[in-house]
């Protein structure tokens, strides 16, 4: 695997357990996880990963100048990721710590 496929795999990885965590909490889910919004919300989220123009060195999206979500979509995504977050150092440390890491490399960059 390339290290920039591998990068974006995690990212990947990342929001699907933000999502996975979300609907888990907040809706009633199917037997794959997730209800049919959530999982609609993680067929777009993966699109959008896999179009992204600054990959492998992408930015979290939180920081990044190019807002590629639809808006109702970005504002959905933004509520996962708020709820999530905190949720995520106890569920999966290691992805929500890499996480953090990237968002603070993130923001000396221009």
């Amino acid at each position: 695997m390339a290290k920039d496929q591998g990068a974006m795999d995690k990212e990947k990885q990342t929001v699907r357990f933000m999502i996975e965590i979300y609907c888990a909490d907040k809706h009633a889910t199917a037997a794959d996880g997730l209800c049919p919004d959530c999982r609609e919300l993680l067929h777009y989220a993966d699109q959008r990963l896999d179009k992204c123009q600054f990959a492998p060195d992408k930015p979290p999206c939180a920081q990044c100048k190019v807002h590629c979500y639809k808006p109702e979509l970005r504002k959905q995504i933004q509520e996962v990721m708020r709820y999530s977050g905190p949720r995520m150092i106890k569920k999966h440390p290691l992805l929500a710590v890499r996480h953090l890491v990237r968002g603070w490399k993130g923001k000396g960059k221009k």
